[in-house]
This record gives C-alpha cells, structure tokens and sequence, in this order.
C-alpha cells in the first residue's frame, strides 16, 4: 500500500481497519479486549475507527501479542561504524537544522 498518496486520515482509518482484523484474527470481542487492556470500550472502538492514543494501541498490540510489528513499523535507527567512531560514543540527542551564516556580503558597506 502506498501510504504517501493517502491522507492523515485515510492512513489512520487503515491502521484502525488493520487493528480490528487482528482483534477478529484472534476471536476476541471488542468488549473483551477492552476488558484485558484495561481501557474503556469506547477506547477499543475509536481505535478501530482510526483514532484514539499512542499508549492505548500500545496496550492493544500487547493484548494481541502483536508487539514485535513495532520493529517493522519504525524500524530502529542503527548507526555506522564510521558513524560511530566519528561520535566517540556519544548519543546524538538533537539535529542542528540549518545554520544562519554571517558572510561579509549580507553586512552593510555603510
């Protein structure tokens, strides 16, 4: 599927659809889930519609035992030797973005 030509909801309404497929996979009710996750029923059912939290899909993916998707959902950043001998072993914690550059030419000949 090509996420990039959907929209924000049309993406969210997939990952709901895909959530209840699972549930249905594994033969358990929306009440029951709600029920072993310790959310409200509500919860159970806005997620599947595509909304809800990123902690309650969390506690639904445990319940489903589907936890390990997270892996292939965002994979985890590895980094390079080369990378990593640059960085002497430390984390990178923020990114510069882009830099203003004080030239000569942007001062005033005044």
């Amino acid at each position: 599927m090509d996420f990039y030509s959907l929209t924000d909801k049309a993406i969210m309404k997939e990952l709901g659809l895909r959530i209840k497929a699972l549930r249905l996979r594994n033969n358990i009710t929306q009440k029951e889930l709600a029920a072993a996750t310790l959310l409200s029923l509500n919860t159970i059912k806005s997620l599947e519609s595509g909304a809800g939290k990123l902690s309650s899909l969390i506690g639904v993916l445990r319940e489903l035992n589907a936890l390990e998707n997270l892996d292939s959902f965002i994979p985890e950043a590895l980094v390079s030797p080369l990378q990593m001998a640059k960085m002497q072993g430390k984390k990178r914690e923020r990114a510069t973005g882009e830099r203003i550059k004080n030239t000569q030419d942007d001062e005033s000949e005044w």
